[in-house]
């Protein structure tokens, strides 16, 4: 018999484990190396839209995941006092449509994802790619925790800030593109009475949100700011990203004070700089991309986990048959009219949520009043703007 072909997907959260599904079913032999110690499950709310819908269907995890749907009915905008601008569904702002798009926890989709794959697939936890050094034969492989493999091919899912693509293409700074704005986001107790619900406080460059995801004693909390240039001193430093923040909304109304006081108590705040990595290409030799190291949209665009499972899917998809070159050439040329679709969304995003001039406020507001007087929308084209091939019948053609 043919020895499999042996792949290294870096990264375990959502277009890894992806990945190795549809790998494994098209016969390679996977594994999956993962910094952390444990699948990273956290709470916080993500969509899934038009076509990864698809994905998840074939995948045969839809059912499940629509068990876990959490359905959040009124998105509440306030003004820097707490008076109420506007209550409206979120679908009339995310462009989704009802009944169809999923909002679940994070950690039950990568929870469902591992499930998925956990027995046919090796996982490494607590370990990570120290070097990369291909070959003819392959690509010789050291790893952090000590030891080395050589593998046919290897994989890059790690994210928006993906070692593997800073080893293949240099720098972040090369690819990141700043979107204008910073977030901390972390979970603190839900005091407020809120219920399958988000409020939204805004001022001119500055908003802050709680979001009820049920009826559970936790909010998750969200902070967001406009800002020039990334702060760079303060992503590797989170007493001076907590300082920062802090110092971004002193003075600030609302519930903002005690989100502050939270904030400098809980160890779950996560920041950054809202940005896209855009690439003009997506692998180098045997080494490859998917998901937001190779194309991250932005949270503005709500489509970050969409494009990660699709773009598993494509560039498993696109290696059946095909030897490395052409595969991730088809991957890239199946998939990337897809991702630059959803990435032109973050305009969208940007204006309608959060406005740096007190005019732009205002004009917002006013298109929300007019919005909540209307149902919700049928969709963005730009979510379903990718027909899913069948790889299937290339496998057995």
């Amino acid at each position: 018999m043919t020895p499999r072909r042996t792949i290294l997907v870096s990264g375990a959260s959502i277009a890894g484990p992806a990945l190795a599904f549809w790998l494994n079913r098209y016969g390679y032999a996977v594994t999956v190396v993962e910094k952390a110690g444990t699948l990273r499950a956290g709470g916080y709310p993500i969509d899934v839209r038009g076509t990864a819908l698809e994905v998840l269907r074939r995948m045969g995890l839809l059912p499940r995941l629509r068990d876990a749907h959490i359905d959040l009915r009124r998105l509440t905008f306030v003004d820097g006092d707490g008076g109420e601008v506007a209550s409206i569904h979120p679908h009339a702002v995310t462009g989704g449509v009802e009944g169809k798009d999923l909002e679940v926890r994070r950690g039950d989709l990568t929870n469902a994802l591992h499930a998925a794959v956990r027995d046919d697939v090796e996982f490494l936890f607590n370990d990570s790619i120290d070097t990369l050094d291909e070959s003819v034969h392959g690509v010789d492989v050291t790893f952090r925790g000590g030891g080395s493999r050589t593998f046919d091919l290897v994989v890059g899912a790690e994210g928006m800030h993906s070692r593997t693509r800073e080893m293949l293409f240099g720098p972040e700074e090369g690819f990141h593109h700043y979107l204008g704005y910073c977030f901390a986001v972390f979970t603190m107790r839900n005091t407020f009475g809120l219920s399958h619900e988000t409020v939204m406080w805004n001022t001119p460059g500055r908003a802050a949100a709680l979001y009820a995801v049920g009826d559970n004693d936790d909010v998750h909390a969200f902070l967001n700011f406009a800002r020039p240039e990334p702060p760079f001193e303060a992503f590797p430093d989170p007493e001076a990203q907590r300082k920062l923040v802090a110092e971004v909304f002193a003075g600030a109304g609302w519930e903002v004070p005690g989100m502050l006081a939270a904030m400098r108590e809980v160890d779950d705040v996560f920041f950054d700089a809202v940005g896209q990595i855009r690439m003009p290409r997506w692998s180098s030799g045997r080494v490859a991309l998917v998901g937001d190291a190779a194309y991250a949209p932005s949270f503005l665009t709500g489509q970050g986990t969409s494009l990660a499972l699709v773009g598993a899917y494509m560039l498993a998809g696109s290696l059946v048959g095909r030897d490395h070159a052409a595969g991730f050439a088809a991957y890239e040329h199946g998939t990337r009219e897809f991702v630059t679709m959803n990435q032109g969304l973050v305009g969208q995003g940007g204006a309608t949520l959060f406005p740096t001039t007190a005019q732009a406020l205002e004009q917002r507001n006013d298109r929300l009043r007019k919005l909540s007087a209307i149902p919700p929308a049928e969709g963005r084209p730009a979510h379903s703007a990718l027909t899913l091939p069948d790889f299937t019948s290339t496998l057995t053609g």
